[in-house]
């Protein structure tokens, strides 16, 4: 079975995170699918808008760590990186449907989205740090234009979950809604998007994204020294531990 589901209808392309036995944990393929489907509608005037959500119970726990560990340094980054470009670059408007976990990518993507409905249920993290790695997609940019710097550095510093009413007063999101409310709520809104003008939607979202070469400038840097991370001693003992589900060595976080 394919893990990303995608469809259009009525103007809008649809990508759906169809792992939910593994909580939608996201592999390279699955990464490079995304892409594509973003990608592909580019240039398609029929379709005004991208839609993002998850199957199963949660939106996405982020990266499957056992593909994520079970790699040299820097490999497979290509496929994560595809996806950021694409989702970041896209002059489609982008509106995410988020329920359950969010955890990290499933948080830092949101970023990239011109819209973010999430249900009551929501928890997000962004655990970069607790793995010994280092924020990403350009998270470390727009988190604090978007919070502020203390609220980014509890995110990003702690790495403590949070639920969606705190993410609705930073702005992370764009409206908190009941969980059985969710897909009306975004269903309504997806179609209200389609029914606007085009060349005034597009010119819309890039006028307000006036700042995508520095965004892309901080995805890269980011990029670096995440790569970095994933080599030391710190990322090799969380990645471990949790593959085999035992308590980290503090020392070796030293």
């Amino acid at each position: 079975m394919e893990l990303i589901q995608t469809h259009q209808s009525d103007g809008v392309l649809t990508i759906v995170i169809d792992r939910a036995d593994k909580k939608n944990a996201l592999t390279r393929d699955m990464y490079q699918s995304m892409a594509d489907a973003i990608r592909s509608v580019k240039d398609e005037p029929s379709i005004k808008v991208i839609r993002i959500r998850g199957e199963g119970s949660c939106f996405t726990a982020g990266n499957d760590i056992s593909d994520f560990a079970n790699r040299q340094d820097g490999e497979h980054v290509g496929e994560t990186a595809a996806f950021m470009t694409a989702l970041a670059d896209t002059p489609k408007v982008v509106v995410a449907e988020v329920h359950g976990l969010a955890v990290g990518i499933g948080t830092t993507l949101l970023l990239h989205c011109d819209f973010v409905y999430c249900a009551t249920n929501t928890r997000f993290v962004l655990p970069f740090i607790n793995l010994g790695l280092v924020p990403e997609y350009a998270s470390s940019y727009l988190l604090p234009r978007l919070a502020g710097h203390r609220k980014a550095a509890e995110w990003l510093m702690l790495g403590d979950p949070f639920g969606a009413d705190e993410a609705c007063h930073f702005g992370l999101v764009t409206q908190v809604v009941e969980p059985d409310a969710l897909t009306s709520t975004v269903n309504d809104v997806c179609a209200k998007l389609v029914g606007k003008p085009a060349f005034s939607l597009v010119q819309t979202k890039y006028l307000l994204k006036n700042d995508a070469d520095d965004i892309q400038q901080q995805m890269n840097e980011e990029l670096d020294v995440f790569i970095e991370a994933m080599g030391t001693e710190a990322a090799r003992e969380a990645f471990d531990a949790f593959l085999k589900k035992r308590p980290i060595n503090p020392e070796k976080f030293k």
